[in-house]
């Protein structure tokens, strides 16, 4: 009977001289990566052919490169083993990816020549199927289902395989009893038999199942055959159905003298099953202590050269307390580090594996900030006691105050009671000079507030620039901590930087429920700053109405000048200011004329910004329209300046069109103002208004001169073209003539500038003056 299966066995190797498929699969790895474009195609054929699961197809399409999809394919076939790898070279690869099928063919028939080596044996495989010729009727029928069904490419219609000649067939069935009988005789033990079958027979074989021999050994705990197998070469990375190596089943089986044979031989200690545990996950579920201590030490002698998570990172990551027991018990570092220099106990408590933090714990294990820090982020109070609790002494008062103002950070007030429980100094300063109650203020964290106010932190500190924590809890906007501290006896009328209260601040920031809580605990509503502001001044100026209306209900003076000399009413008509605040001050009796330091009115201010309906409401309360500042300028003038043409027409309507000649301290006239800036629109109003067109100022400049020199071709044409067709002696026409203080003419003027704009405008001049055509 033997010689009779030695004969079985003789024919099947004389095919099998070639690499494995999954050798070829990791050989050629980078071109499969690279050479595959029809990914989904290929994923429906594995599908199709049972060597993948319809949910884990869907997952690899969820992958964002195509790239990193083939890499996940190729990572899946290995995990399955030879049998899956064989049917994704064929029929699958053929039929998806035909050229690269025929290099990886070339490249599998090269090695054939180089290599003898009974366990190597792709190329037999794929001469034996093309020979059956599966591909051409699986093609056909596939080509089939493309047109039936786009989404649906390779449909459940594609058979396995062509009809089989019976020779074949029988040589089939005589090679699959041979593979039966090997797999029965190792699981019997029987190792005599099994060395004399060995000769003739792949070591490799695998059954239905995709367990080798070297699986079967290990299942039933026969170290002879284990040793027998390895010798013969067999496969240490083999996986079976369920992604299990022999380690896996040797590890289960509690098979202590096999795990360490397999160890010793080189079985991978890391490898995961399809449950994604490793053989020691297996031997701990199990009880088989022995087992666990045999990984464990192995683990430990490779550590040297460790740079993934060890056996114990893993159980913390899982909260696989009994595992981590058990390799404790058995040796394991507890404070071992991965090649991202962090230790077991850092992972559990990331994790909130609160059962596998004590283990650690109890076995020693170191606590840092980073780990502390962890625990704050997640606000894992009871697992952060169990820290503070263990690293007693372990950490400094510069670490404990670190992890205090984290906490703060985060408003975790349960965070903050454990540390400060645990000798974190309350009042403990930062490099800003902030204290943790001072930082909570600030950032209006009221639980955080109200635990550190209990744990008697000091009310009285400041920041380097005096601010107080009355005047941060105000900047902060929380009122409960306002309310908290003015009851607390803290004075509202505070100075903090440049002289300010706490008023000035609520104020700026149009906190009205502030400013109502500091006025009724006796804040000064007229306070003056260090630069001269008040409450009123600031609210005012930012155009916050609703504090407005509280402080002048409270009796805010809005007479009061700044350093600048300016009151409320010249803030509100300036660049922030709204109409409604100013309104709101000119009911409250403010003076629309009153002068500031430079002695410009509210009103110069508006027309400067160009504000219609503030200049309205000013010119409606009896502000003066021709007011002239220290400069001799009038609003007019900035509104002139400024190419604010709503705003020179209320003034002009306001003024009867009088105070057009007004002159400035450079005996400007707001015409000259518009032209040098080039205003178009504004000049046609004034020039409408009567303005008188060659008035002159203190250099002799008519305003053509000053738009000539300012580059403004519109304002050039619009004042030489004025006046044209009118009678002789209108005096409206611009003289072209007229020279300035060193005797040049407009035209002069623009020929000394050096833009294109300049050159237009002389050209323009020229014709005027009929001295081009």
């Amino acid at each position: 009977m033997f010689s009779i299966l030695k004969g079985f066995d003789a024919q099947a190797a004389s095919n099998c001289i070639n690499p494995y498929a999954v050798d070829v699969i990791r050989t050629k790895r980078r071109d499969l990566v690279y050479g595959i474009s029809h990914t989904e195609d290929l994923l429906d054929l594995l599908v199709t052919e049972g060597v993948m699961t319809a949910a884990k197809r869907s997952i690899v399409l969820t992958i964002r490169t195509r790239k990193d999809q083939n890499s996940r394919v190729l990572d899946i076939l290995e995990a399955r083993g030879e049998r899956a790898c064989r049917k994704f070279f064929y029929p699958c690869l053929r039929l998806v990816e035909p050229d690269l099928y025929q290099q990886i063919k070339t490249y599998v028939g090269s090695v054939n020549k180089h290599i003898r080596d009974t366990k190597r044996q792709l190329i037999g495989y794929l001469l034996e199927r093309e020979k059956e010729g599966t591909v051409a009727q699986t093609h056909k029928k596939t080509r089939r289902s493309f047109t039936i069904k786009e989404t649906k490419r390779f449909g459940p219609e594609i058979e396995e395989s062509s009809p089989v000649p019976l020779e074949k067939l029988g040589d089939k069935a005589a090679q699959h009893k041979v593979d039966n009988l090997i797999h029965m005789i190792t699981t019997d033990g029987e190792l005599v038999l099994l060395e004399d079958l060995l000769d003739d027979t792949n070591i490799n074989t695998v059954s239905s199942s995709n367990e080798t021999l070297l699986h079967v050994a290990a299942e039933h705990g026969h170290l002879s055959i284990i040793e027998l197998l390895i010798r013969e070469g067999a496969r240490l990375d083999s996986q079976d159905n369920n992604g299990h190596t022999a380690l896996h089943r040797a590890a289960r089986g509690g098979h202590t003298e096999i795990v360490r044979a397999l160890i010793k031989a080189g079985a991978p200690i890391y490898t995961l099953d399809l449950h994604d545990k490793t053989p020691i996950h297996l031997a701990a579920e199990n009880g088989h202590l022995d087992a666990v201590k045999v990984l464990a030490k192995e683990e430990a002698m490779q550590s040297e050269s460790q740079t993934q998570d060890t056996f114990l990172h893993r159980a913390a990551m899982e909260d696989n307390w009994r595992l981590a027991e058990l390799l404790l018990q058995s040796g394991a570092a507890v404070d071992a580090r991965n090649n991202q220099q962090k230790t077991a106990l850092f992972y559990a408590v990331a994790r909130s594996n609160e059962k596998t933090v004590t283990v650690l714990l109890d076995a020693g294990a170191k606590v840092d900030n980073d780990i502390i820090n962890e625990a704050i982020k997640f606000s894992q109070q009871s697992i952060l006691r169990l820290l503070l609790a263990n690293a007693r002494g372990a950490l400094s008062e510069e670490a404990l105050g670190s992890t205090l103002f984290s906490a703060v950070r985060q408003n975790q007030d349960g965070v903050v009671t454990a540390l400060t429980d645990s000798g974190a100094n309350v009042n403990v300063c930062d490099k800003q000079g902030y204290t943790p109650l001072l930082l909570s203020a600030e950032l209006g964290h009221t639980e955080v507030f109200r635990v550190l106010v209990e744990k008697l932190a000091k009310l009285g500190a400041t920041l380097s620039n005096l601010s107080s924590v009355l005047h941060l809890a105000v900047q902060g906007g929380s009122v409960p901590i306002v309310q908290t501290l003015l009851e607390k006896g803290l004075d509202p009328n505070i100075t903090g930087p440049k002289t300010q209260t706490p008023l000035h601040l609520a104020a700026q920031c149009n906190r009205s429920d502030l400013v109502s809580l500091l006025l009724k605990a006796g804040a000064q509503v007229n306070a003056v700053a260090e630069d001269g502001l008040t409450p009123l001044h600031l609210a005012s100026q930012q155009g916050h109405a609703d504090t407005v209306i509280q402080l002048l209900q409270d009796k805010a003076d809005p007479g009061i000048k700044d350093k600048l000399g300016r009151t409320a009413l010249h803030w509100a008509a300036s660049s922030h200011g709204e109409t409604s605040v100013v309104d709101l001050l000119l009911s409250a009796k403010a003076n629309p004329n009153t002068t500031d330091n430079e002695k410009k009115t509210a009103l110069h201010l508006a027309a400067m910004e160009g504000k219609l309906d503030i200049v309205t409401s000013l010119l409606s309360h009896k502000a003066k329209g021709g007011a002239k500042d220290m400069d001799g300028s009038t609003p007019l003038h900035y509104a002139a300046a400024g190419g604010h043409a709503s705003v020179v027409s209320a003034l002009l309507q306001s003024l009867h069109n009088k105070g057009l000649e007004e002159r400035n301290t450079w005996r400007k006239t707001p015409l000259h103002a518009a032209a040098e800036k080039g205003h178009d629109s504004v000049a046609v109003l004034l020039l409408e208004a009567g303005a008188k067109i060659n008035t002159t100022d203190h250099s002799k400049d008519t305003p053509l001169h000053c738009a000539a020199r300012g580059g403004h071709l519109e304002v050039v044409g619009r004042l030489v073209n004025w006046g044209q067709g009118a009678h002789l002696g209108q005096k409206k026409k611009v003289n072209l003539q007229a020279t300035n203080n060193v005797g040049k003419t407009p035209l002069q003027v623009a020929e000394s500038g050096d833009t294109p704009e300049h050159e237009n405008i002389a050209t323009l001049l020229k014709r005027k003056m009929f001295l081009i055509k």
